[in-house]
């Protein structure tokens, strides 16, 4: 099973590493970093970089396709280059998948049309203008073949669903243990349902940086 996960710059690392440490483990699977060139990639913190092993125009099908999301989303999605790759390795996959604003870019690949979808809830206000559904409720979003996630964290529960799908419950939970998934966070301030409005009102502005 190929697994293409695009990188780009200023993407937020978690979205993409967090899958990785999942869907790579799946007996079989073979994972991709891809860019619009090969090399080192900068995070939206510019002080990690993850390397594409291939440029765009190297892969040109997947299994399983990952866009992870980050600030550096915005630039992408009036990218050409970059919305016309997705489209084509799109037309080859049997799971097209993101994380966080990465699902911004899968609508603005026109691939999101009257489909049901989440994001990071900081950006899924903007979900509709791609004619897709928001979904902010539920942390994964699975219609048909695309699944999406929420934001950076919900990606691993992405990847150990789609785990779940293609290799099967056992071999998901075994992956789960492999790498010691257990959740308890030390507050209970992980959603907007459940964080105060101080909190709300503290994550907004680093999201504005």
């Amino acid at each position: 099973m190929r697994i293409a996960v695009l990188l780009y710059p200023d993407f937020t690392t978690l979205d993409a590493v967090g899958p990785y440490e999942v869907l790579s483990r799946i007996p079989g699977a073979e994972v991709v970093f891809t860019a619009a060139g090969r090399g080192p990639v900068r995070n939206d913190l510019t002080s990690l970089a993850i390397t594409a092993d291939a440029a765009l125009d190297e892969v040109d099908s997947a299994d399983l396709l990952l866009v992870p999301g980050g600030p550096g989303t915005e630039a992408q999605l009036t990218d050409e280059a970059v919305l016309d790759w997705v489209r084509r390795i799109d037309a080859t996959t049997t799971w097209t998948t993101s994380v966080c604003s990465g699902s911004l870019l899968l609508g603005a690949a026109g691939l999101l049309r009257g489909r049901r979808a989440t994001s990071h809830w900081g950006v899924l206000d903007q979900l509709p203008r791609f004619g897709a559904e928001p979904t902010g409720s539920e942390r994964i979003v699975v219609d048909g073949k695309y699944a999406t996630a929420a934001g950076v964290s919900a990606g691993i529960d992405l990847a150990l669903t789609l785990t779940g799908l293609i290799a099967g419950d056992e071999t998901a939970q075994a992956i789960q243990l492999l790498i010691e998934y257990d959740p308890q966070p030390p507050y209970a301030a992980g959603s907007l349902a459940k964080a105060s409005p101080e909190v709300v009102a503290g994550a907004h502005r680093l999201l504005q940086g």
